[in-house]
């Protein structure tokens, strides 16, 4: 066993502490990583605010996680001690099912193990990446490319493949257009990627004040959804609309904004259930589909993207002791665009 220094809550809404944990001895197929940085997903508030129910306590929240690998099992064939490494949001899967074995471990049929509050296969909760140090089979671990930094590396391992998977798979390119709902923590990546992918992107976003930068990461056009000419004026315009909010919409009025069989994907995760209209689908042949994450391989895929493209998330560094006041300042939507944790501070 090893012990490491992390950042837990001991109960829903309770304030972060400082504790010590104990990592599972290094087994053959593992990988043990000194942790450098790990963003913040709005998901870890949810999740530790007990918005969503199942909260293991004590919890160590963080699923994006960037690091050096200090060692490694007898059979790991893919890393090596001082590799730059990342581990997203699962750390372990049957590896047998269909899903697995074509790489979407994210829908693994007995159920993929969260990096953080889950239960492994042997029953015992995991901990996440506000910690000095984690140890995770080498099928969930990732190359971080050179030339990309650790610290705006991390938000990709969430942020980055939960944008990249669904403009990949609804093929978002040239001759495509694509509108990004939400200029936060997952959309100011989605535009970079739909960009970089050849799509004319639009911004959709309440806050006007953020059109110079949605423009300077890749944007072609920002609209205000705060104005009712905007919905005039892009009627029946996109192929794609990637919702990326976490507040409830109103879907039928988005809906009016696809082309014939365009499609309304959402990565956001409102709290409430959303309602809409089904001829808005009818009539032009609209489709509503959901996205989650990704699985290794494409995780992968989209890291050395990213790395290629000079795809980076903007972050704010924070210490230890300021992850309460950066959830408070999530919750205000007082981030450009993701905190980030410096380790070496616990």
């Amino acid at each position: 066993m090893c012990k490491t220094r992390v950042l837990s809550v001991s109960a829903a809404q309770a304030q972060f502490e400082t504790t010590t944990i104990e990592r599972r001895p290094l087994r053959p197929d593992d990988v043990s990583i000194d942790i450098k940085f790990s963003g913040i997903c709005h998901s870890d508030i949810h999740i530790a605010h007990g918005d969503w129910a199942g909260g293991i306590f004590p919890m160590v929240p963080g699923h994006e996680i960037a690091g050096i690998v200090t060692a490694v099992g007898e059979k790991v064939t893919k890393f090596a001690v001082g590799d730059r490494v990342g581990v997203g949001c699962y750390v372990d899967s049957c590896g047998e099912c269909e899903y697995c074995l074509r790489g979407e471990e994210q829908h693994c049929l007995k159920g993929a193990v969260a990096t953080y509050n889950s239960l492994d296969y042997e029953g015992k909760p995991t901990y996440g990446g506000y910690s000095q140090n984690i140890v995770v089979t080498e099928r969930f671990v990732v190359l971080i490319p050179d030339g990309m930094e650790l610290d705006v590396a991390s938000p990709l391992l969430c942020a980055g493949i939960t944008t990249y998977a669904p403009l990949k798979r609804w093929n978002a390119g040239p001759g495509r257009r694509v509108a990004i709902l939400g200029m936060g923590g997952l959309g100011h990546v989605a535009i970079q990627f739909a960009h970089a992918l050849g799509a004319e992107v639009t911004m959709l976003s309440r806050t006007k004040d953020k059109e110079n930068e949605a423009l300077s990461f890749g944007a072609d056009y920002f609209y205000s959804t705060l104005d009712p000419e905007t919905f005039n004026t892009l009627a029946g315009r996109f192929d794609l609309i990637l919702s990326t909010v976490s507040a409830n919409i109103d879907v039928d009025l988005y809906l009016s904004l696809l082309r014939v069989d365009g499609t309304l994907i959402n990565v956001g995760a409102p709290p409430e259930p959303s309602q809409y209209n089904v001829f808005s689908l009818i009539a032009s042949r609209r489709s509503i589909a959901g996205s989650f994450v990704g699985g290794l391989p494409e995780t992968q895929e989209m890291l050395n993207f990213a790395a290629a493209h000079g795809i980076v998330a903007q972050i704010e560094v924070i210490a230890a002791n300021q992850v309460d006041e950066a959830y408070e300042r999530i919750l205000r939507s007082d981030v450009r665009y993701r905190f980030v944790i410096d380790t070496s501070t616990l």
